[in-house]
């Protein structure tokens, strides 16, 4: 890696950590962002995502240990179904993940923390013959976005739906759901967060049916949402990849920063 490609990521990870995690804002009515100590966390309804998305760079070991402990009385006091610690790969302590899982939490698969400049993106959407893209517009939409999803990713997510429904109705300016169909079938679905006052919108979902896949559905349901954070004068895309998305989002020229992993702490029924 070169010393310029180097500081490139280096930039585009500090922006990232000041502007998303560190001065994190609200993401949408109900949503509360609180700075606790060593930690920056978001607290909104059962439906909505609950947990820190921030450790101060100066934890240490004793510190660490405290701060853990405090989420996770927040927790169950506050009576969630579950709270994350979103962990990136450069937080420190360097064992922060074994003192989660000591603590109760249960840590998902990994993904990679890709960025890029809008600007740099390209935003022709080219799609295989047969299928279009339109806007979720309404509870029926939201309904083919989950069947989608499911048949994509094999699991059914009842809180998508929840948290979609809420953003229709209470914040809509500030999210982009997209529906790829066949005919009256869903194929794909996709998001779009768009974080005010941030330069940021992240891109969620993407997920494709089987018999789809491979055919630039997945490039398309990019471009659309790239094409639209450019004209509402979004500066950066956010995405945390899969394997099998980071190559696509890297051709597209998207850079890959750094891991992050959901460490989930559940309370006890």
């Amino acid at each position: 890696m070169s010393d310029q490609t180097t500081a490139h990521r280096e930039e585009l990870l500090a922006v990232f950590d000041r502007e998303m995690r560190e001065f994190a804002r609200p993401d949408g009515p109900g949503d509360r962002v609180e700075r606790i100590g060593d930690v920056v966390r978001r607290n909104g309804a059962a439906h909505d995502w609950n947990g820190v998305v921030w450790s101060s760079p100066d934890l240490d070991a004793a510190r660490a240990d405290a701060a853990i402990a405090a989420q996770v009385a927040h927790c169950e006091e506050h009576g969630c179904d579950e709270f994350e610690w979103k962990l990136y790969g450069h937080d420190r302590p360097a064992d922060l993940g074994d003192r989660l899982l000591a603590a109760g939490f249960e840590a998902e698969e990994p993904e990679t923390l890709l960025v890029a400049t809008v600007a740099e993106l390209p935003t022709e959407v080219v799609l295989p013959d047969g299928v279009r893209l339109r806007t979720v517009r309404d509870e029926a939409d939201v309904e083919l976005m989950a069947r989608a999803h499911e048949q994509a990713f094999g699991s059914d997510r009842p809180r998508l739906r929840q948290q979609v429904l809420a953003r229709l109705k209470e914040d809509p300016d500030h999210f982009v759901g997209v529906l790829a169909m066949a005919g009256e079938e869903p194929v794909s679905s996709a998001r779009m967060e768009l974080y005010p006052d941030t330069g940021f919108a992240g891109l969620w979902g993407g997920g494709t049916v089987e018999a789809w896949r491979g055919r630039g559905v997945y490039r398309a349901l990019i471009a659309f949402r790239t094409r639209i954070a450019a004209e509402r004068g979004y500066r950066y895309l956010q995405v945390d990849a899969t394997e099998d998305s980071r190559p696509i989002l890297q051709r597209l020229g998207f850079t890959a920063l750094t891991t992050t992993t959901p460490y989930i702490y559940r309370p006890a029924s």
